[in-house]
């Protein structure tokens, strides 16, 4: 029987079982267990990806797991503990000779063994195993080559940052440029795009969309995920729903309004006022900082096309995080009463809300579900907010 399941694809590790760093900028409370332990038991995430299993140490960890019984490996591919399965995945930078900058991408392969097998080439590639989002020496395609003789998903990620990603740095113009499109199984947009803006590019139309937390803290994991009818969370379900196979497929993205995120718009980095996409210089303050815009760079990048795909709906969504005087004790109290954040944002009715929430704060909730929440836009590395005014 198929069912829907939440998915977030993009978690980093913060500590390996060593307690060595894997991706410098993450929280140190990012480990392997604490990962599982939040997604299971205060989120309710039933899929998530971690995209630092090729370090050693965090595989080492995970196989602690499994030895002592708490988590197993499934037959069709991916680790479960309690409520939730881990599929195994690496996040790699790319800068070949065909790239104009740096490309963040993101792998995933079925089983542990396989990872390791990955691991031990790409150690060869690259000047530490040990950290995330290493420098990968060697050509974008024959990573992708690598990863599908390995039986592997192969995704760009964040593709439409302004730093390290396919279209923010690495191509002028098409992905043609540096990789192999057949062997791409998915598009991540990352936290300043939706689905609306990236359909604008003609090219993408085949792939099916991604949003992911790209979690860089145990509070992050799920600020952005999808719903995915599958028989069960697994490698092979999973890749069989962006194939849009035998009824498995992508139900929902829910993400954050692109205008939140931090690269929406083009703004000067030293005074944060806004300016005209590609200026050279901050009329406001003369100076020469300025971060183009997720939003104008796609605009420029836009293809006319005489149809767009039926892609599953993208429905605007805060984190509850964000919401201004829901602070850490009320946050307990909710979880406590409802049990994961899944079921607050999604399926908590208004009268038991209001048994613990202010009248505000559940109108916010209410109005999150709807789409309605009004929002002022970010940029130049600052976060968009809600505007409560």
């Amino acid at each position: 029987m198929l069912r829907e399941y939440y998915a977030d694809m993009h978690i980093h590790i913060g500590r390996d079982k060593y307690n060595n760093s894997v991706k410098i900028t993450a929280s140190q409370q990012l480990t392997m267990t604490n990962i599982l332990k939040e997604a299971s038991r205060r989120k309710g995430i039933q899929l998530i990806g971690i995209i630092d299993s090729h370090s050693p140490g965090v595989q080492d960890e995970l196989a602690d797991l499994i030895n002592v019984g708490v988590a197993h490996e499934l037959e069709h591919g991916g680790v479960q503990f309690e409520q939730t399965t881990v599929l195994l995945g690496a996040e790699i930078e790319i800068y070949d000779d065909n790239c104009h900058g740096p490309v963040h991408v993101l792998i995933f392969l079925p089983t542990l063994a396989k990872m390791r097998i990955f691991t031990n080439w790409l150690k060869t590639k690259v000047t530490n195993i040990t950290l995330s989002s290493q420098r990968y020496y060697g050509t974008a395609k024959d990573l992708q080559t690598k990863v599908k003789k390995l039986k592997g998903l192969f995704i760009p990620a964040h593709v439409f940052t302004p730093h390290k990603s396919l279209y923010g740095k690495g191509v002028k113009n098409s992905l043609t440029e540096i990789f192999h499109p057949e062997l791409i199984d998915a598009i991540e947009l990352g936290l300043s795009s939706d689905t609306w803006m990236a359909d604008h590019i003609a090219e993408l139309h085949d792939y099916p969309f991604l949003s992911n937390s790209d979690a860089h803290s145990l509070a992050k994991i799920a600020r952005e995920y999808q719903v995915i009818y599958m028989k069960e969370p697994s490698f092979k379900e999973f890749t069989l729903a962006l194939q849009n196979k035998r009824g498995r497929k992508i139900v929902k993205n829910y993400g954050m309004n692109p205008k939140l995120g931090k690269y929406y718009s083009t703004v000067c980095k030293n005074c944060y006022e806004n300016v005209a996409y590609l200026s050279d210089q901050c009329s406001n303050c003369q100076s020469t900082k300025i971060v183009n815009g997720v939003y104008d760079r796609i605009m420029e990048l836009a293809t006319p096309s005489p149809t767009t795909p039926n892609r599953p709906p993208y429905r605007y969504q805060v984190p509850l995080e964000y919401f201004p005087k829901l602070g850490p004790k009320t946050m307990e109290r909710l979880l406590d009463r409802f049990n994961t954040e899944m079921n607050i944002v999604h399926h908590v009715p208004k009268e038991q809300l209001e048994e613990i929430l202010s009248t505000k704060l559940t109108h916010m909730i209410l109005s999150m579900r709807k789409g309605s929440l009004p929002i002022e836009a970010g940029g130049g590395g600052k976060y968009g907010r809600i505007d409560l005014k």
